[in-house]
């Protein structure tokens, strides 16, 4: 599962720094997580660190995105991949 922010979010700040995805963002009222970059820090870290920073705990398991520990290992390998910087090619 992707992680989810609820309306119980404060917007302390403190859970943007520590996504290791860039996942988390400002959204209209309150911060945001996207779904496609979650991985709940798998590849990262043994447990998300959103959670752990979190003083209100508004931080759960977003219900909507299922995920297996394989598809998110699988998700954090294809984002970790399109960080690579690019080889120009030769000539």
């Amino acid at each position: 599962m992707a992680l989810m922010i609820t309306d119980d979010c404060i917007n302390c700040d403190v859970c943007e720094p520590e996504c290791p995805n860039d996942a988390i963002y400002m959204g209209p009222e309150i911060y945001e997580i996207d779904p496609l970059k979650c991985t709940e820090c798998v590849g990262h870290y043994t447990e998300p660190q959103c959670q752990q920073v979190c003083p209100v705990s508004c931080i759960p398991f977003n219900p909507a995105w299922r995920e297996t520990p394989e598809q998110l290992q699988a998700k954090y390998e294809l984002l970790q991949k399109k960080q690579e910087p690019q080889k120009p090619q030769s000539a």
